[in-house]
């Protein structure tokens, strides 16, 4: 027999301890996946190379407050911006006031909306039938899938915060790198419906010609408007995504508090299982050196059937974590920010490692050094 068929075959001698120590250690690893997927794909993803040369402008205090509309020409004057888009967010409802019935609606230009967001795809013809229908709409795939939304199709968006509804005809289907749940129609629509909006944006989407004039383009437009009565605030289009974020307190901080209870679960269950093991086999250790295993070699198998438990439980919890990452994907919208990589499948992977060597150290440390007449003698 090698060691490492002793270390596997011991790893599970006493069967029911160790299913419950696994599925223990795979249910922290699969929370602890998801969190580090949420962390990658909030902070750490890059996104396309179209969408890093897009830039967005709201008020500076909040989205609640609109923007004059004349700004989009002084935008668009500043050297290295490409094209300038308005946005309005709508915020109705479809159907009923349901969760699922609710999702991002916003008026813009169907003019030049899909000049800025080159990377998302829709059929040239859908593009010029939104053009040149008032009433039209273009829908991200995802949503209409959910839906059962065709092309060509009436929808009814019932207003909760403008005094109006929105009578729409489904004119596109786009598919973006990313799902975004999103509709977006017309705003001349609302604007004829509700006069107030005239004249009023609640941000503007900016397309810079390359990405040294991303890095000019936010300042200047910061300083143009910086004594006006809406002064602005200007960042690239990752940084306004996790602005929503932001409304919902210190995420970045939850998701580490989280991560930091996870390790620490997993060390204290771990542990307590080795801990528990080593006990129970102290006379076996002492046949082990009286056979001739040295010190070094007892402390490996021992180390050994903790890595290796701690291994199945964190393969076992990220694998479900994939599959979880993977319907959340598909759902689109911040659940998309589940979605699972391999690499950090694989730095779980190397946590849960770290955490069955930490943990069984000192008890197989102290093991090793056990005498043999000692460990004979040993009743328990």
């Amino acid at each position: 027999m090698t060691l490492t068929t002793f270390v596997r075959k011991n790893s599970f001698r006493n069967l029911r301890r160790s299913i419950l120590t696994v599925l223990s250690i795979g249910f922290s690893l699969l929370l602890l996946t998801l969190m580090m997927a949420i962390w990658r794909n909030f902070y750490m993803s890059k996104g396309t190379e179209e969408s890093a040369l897009r830039l967005v402008t709201r008020h500076k205090v909040s989205l609640t407050f609109s923007m004059p509309s004349f700004y989009r020409e002084k935008i668009r004057a500043i050297p290295g911006v490409a094209v300038v888009v308005p946005q309005n967010w709508f915020g109705g409802v479809y159907k009923d006031d349901k969760s699922k019935n609710f999702f991002a609606q916003f008026g813009t230009d169907p003019d030049e909306f899909f000049k800025v967001y080159k990377d998302w795809k829709i059929p040239e013809d859908q593009i010029v039938a939104w053009q040149r229908d008032r009433a039209g709409a273009v829908i991200d795939s995802k949503k209409a899938e959910e839906f059962g939304w065709k092309v060509g199709q009436k929808v009814i968006i019932t207003g909760t915060i403008f005094p109006t509804n929105l009578e729409l005809t489904i004119r596109g289907i786009f598919t973006a790198p990313r799902p975004t749940q999103a509709l977006y129609y017309n705003q001349k629509y609302v604007e004829e419906a509700v006069p107030y909006m005239k004249g009023q944006q609640g941000f503007y989407t900016i397309l810079a010609n390359s990405p040294e004039d991303v890095q000019r383009i936010g300042p200047a437009i910061d300083e143009m408007f910086r004594n006006s009565p809406q002064p602005t605030r200007t960042e690239t289009e990752a940084a306004f995504q996790l602005g929503f974020l932001a409304m919902l307190g210190n995420v970045k901080a939850f998701i580490l508090s989280i991560c930091g209870a996870v390790v620490f679960a997993i060390l204290l269950v771990s542990a307590n299982t080795m801990a528990m093991s080593i006990r129970e086999r102290t006379r076996e250790v002492a046949l082990l050196k009286t056979l001739g295993f040295t010190r070094g070699t007892v402390l490996s198998l021992f180390v050994g059937e903790a890595v290796v438990l701690s291994l199945v439980g964190g393969i076992l919890g990220s694998l479900v974590a994939l599959g979880l990452g993977f319907g959340a994907a598909q759902a689109g919208g911040f659940a998309g920010a589940l979605q699972v990589k391999v690499s950090t499948m694989l730095v779980a992977w190397v946590v849960a490692a770290l955490v069955g060597f930490i943990s069984a150290i000192i008890p197989s440390y102290n093991a090793s050094r056990l005498g043999i007449v000692e460990g004979l003698r040993h009743i328990g």
